[in-house]
């Protein structure tokens, strides 16, 4: 599992861009992590699944509470990163109304969630191979914080832990 100190996975996420415009084609396209992540400081929160009731109803909307303050904290960017496709994550997007606040990630096949071994196997309830429900402060790539959340639970990887962490 990847730790605080370790540099982020070389792998590729997908967003889904509403208009077309600054290098972004209409519809879902590529983000290299690396190189969206070199010079900033990221706030990442995965989870499980878009539209599922703990994703939709607490952990983003925290994120978007705490959007102002997270940037006030040195915040550059705040990601969403979750095992859906890139238009179900667009679609998520719209329901969420994160437009300017939360960068919608699609992790398709699972490629980050597996490189960073912060995998959620729920094939029994129909799900497949997901993410863990975690947050973690990038710093130019490297993982400053990892808050990892026990199964079934929404206690440590909140939007108000990584502001307390961004601003220590």
């Amino acid at each position: 599992m990847i730790k605080i100190g370790d540099i982020l996975p070389a792998t590729t996420l997908m967003e889904f861009s509403e208009v077309e415009g600054n290098g972004c084609s209409l519809g879902p396209n590529p983000v290299n992590v690396a190189k969206a992540t070199a010079g900033k400081t990221i706030a990442l929160f995965a989870l499980p699944g878009a539209f599922t009731p703990t994703c939709s109803a607490k952990h983003v909307p925290s994120y978007l509470e705490n959007f102002s303050e997270l940037k006030a904290a040195g915040v550059d960017e705040i990601w969403c990163v979750s095992v859906n496709d890139a238009f179900v994550m667009g679609a998520w997007a719209r329901d969420q109304k994160t437009e300017g606040k939360v960068r919608m990630m699609a992790d398709g096949s699972a490629d980050f969630a597996k490189a960073t071994g912060l995998t959620l196997d729920l094939g029994a309830r129909g799900m497949g191979l997901r993410s863990n429900r975690y947050s973690m402060l990038i710093k130019n790539g490297k993982v400053a914080s990892l808050n990892v959340e026990v199964a079934g639970k929404f206690e440590v990887s909140d939007a108000a832990t990584l502001l307390a962490q961004a601003k220590g």
